[in-house]
């Protein structure tokens, strides 16, 4: 299962193809593909320093990811074929597979965008039998015993995170297509305030709610595959029914930061309101 993490070039988008439905489908992984935050598990099982510091800073806002990797990158003990089976091991949701099958089926594109430890997510996939899908997230290289995390999926003017959900809705917003985001937590609100639709469960809903953002609450992939097959299926006799692209104002990034920024400014904030807020 090939991944787009090439160090070379930002991940492709297909272009929109007339006739095929005018939506794309983000997909966060930990928590969401698989039922537990699997990069989490893996910090605490093959990285021989307490991580817990520096996640508590990343979660307070006072660092973004790239400095949380960063730090952690020298503290990895272990040999890549054993981290990625374990990862392999883990619980994922059985109907993600059916669902990125019905996608294809529909020309509508799925994306898993992760900005947690990427390099295990494709084979974790192969193994649950999901079709190819793109995978956009770090680049991890494991050489002579030595661990190096590279973001080739970032954004090149903030270097908050690792991998810029952001980024990804808007190359999808740019093809012609509503994006709908699928996500589970507090890392998925850069990519859920861009997005058209959001599916949200867990510690997502707490931030939907407080953003004031609409959502729908999911908990299996059936019920997102039912939802996909139901909207193309009303699309094709009504085109007005899919959700429509609409701007949102910013919450993070170069425009509302400053290029450059490699930490966060603080905890998270209400977006700004007013005519000028959005992009």
């Amino acid at each position: 299962m090939p991944s787009t993490d090439d160090p070379n070039a930002l991940a492709p988008v297909a272009p929109l193809i007339p006739g095929d439905p005018p939506v794309a489908m983000l997909i966060d992984y930990d928590g969401t593909i698989s039922k537990v935050d699997v990069s989490e598990l893996l910090l605490t099982r093959f990285f021989v320093a307490d991580w817990h510091t520096d996640d508590v800073e990343y979660a307070e806002g006072r660092i973004g990811s790239r400095t949380f990797f960063r730090r952690q990158m020298p503290n990895f003990q272990g040999r890549l074929e054993d981290v990625v089976a374990y990862a392999e091991a883990q619980p994922h949701d059985p109907a993600f597979a059916g669902f990125v099958r019905l996608a294809d089926e529909l020309h509508v594109p799925v994306e898993v965008v992760s900005d947690g430890l990427g390099f295990f997510i494709a084979p974790a996939l192969e193994r649950l039998g999901v079709p190819d899908v793109s995978v956009v997230t770090s680049r991890t290289t494991f050489r002579d015993g030595r661990v190096e995390m590279t973001f080739p999926n970032g954004n090149p003017d903030c270097l908050v995170c690792g991998t810029c959900k952001r980024q990804r809705v808007f190359a999808h917003q740019a093809a012609g297509r509503a994006v709908v985001f699928v996500g589970d937590g507090e890392s998925d609100r850069y990519a859920a305030a861009y997005s058209d639709l959001i599916f949200a469960k867990d510690e997502l809903i707490d931030v939907c709610r407080s953003q004031g953002w609409e959502f729908m609450p999911w908990n299996d992939f059936d019920e997102v595959r039912s939802w996909l097959n139901v909207a193309v299926t009303a699309w094709r006799s009504e085109p007005a029914s899919l959700p429509v692209h609409t701007s949102r104002p910013f919450i993070c990034g170069p425009e509302l930061w400053g290029p450059g920024r490699i930490d966060p400014p603080g905890p998270p904030q209400t977006p700004p309101k007013g005519p000028n807020a959005a992009r």
